[in-house]
């Protein structure tokens, strides 16, 4: 069996973090399927999904070092095409991935202790976003 659906939710420009685990978890419910794997994925080019322990130190430290990886600058190429100010938004979003896979076990995602579904944006504006949720099995 397969189930999908999506959710959409409302971000700040670069480095706004939700934890959207919960969000998920209600849709892998809706969807009925006991055993299987669901699939996070965030349309569009500049923001990320991954698992993180959602507290507000690494809320702030992962922004952080993203931005000390790949600064905000006028340098790449990107800016000299479109001159948009998120050439490293496109480039911190690629490192760090647009979707997840995790898998399901007697109806719930399968996650540990401190590990929680984040969406990061990355992009210089705010967005509203929309993150497709697939799960597949039985």
């Amino acid at each position: 069996m397969i189930y999908q659906e999506q959710i959409t939710i409302k971000t700040k420009p670069n480095g706004d973090m939700h934890d959207i685990t919960k969000e998920v978890n209600q849709v892998v419910k809706r969807s009925q399927i006991t055993t299987g794997i669901t699939h996070i994925f965030n349309i569009g080019s500049t923001a990320a999904i991954g698992t993180i322990e959602f507290e507000p130190g690494l809320q702030q430290d992962l922004p952080a070092i993203l931005n000390k990886l790949m600064p905000p600058s006028r340098e790449y190429g990107h800016e000299q095409t479109w001159h948009d100010g998120n050439g490293h938004s496109h480039l911190q979003a690629t490192i760090l991935g647009p979707e997840i896979t995790i898998p399901v076990g007697n109806g719930k995602l399968i996650l540990g202790t401190w590990q929680q579904i984040f969406h990061l944006e990355c992009d210089v504006k705010p967005r509203q976003r929309q993150i497709v949720i697939t799960i597949y099995g039985e």
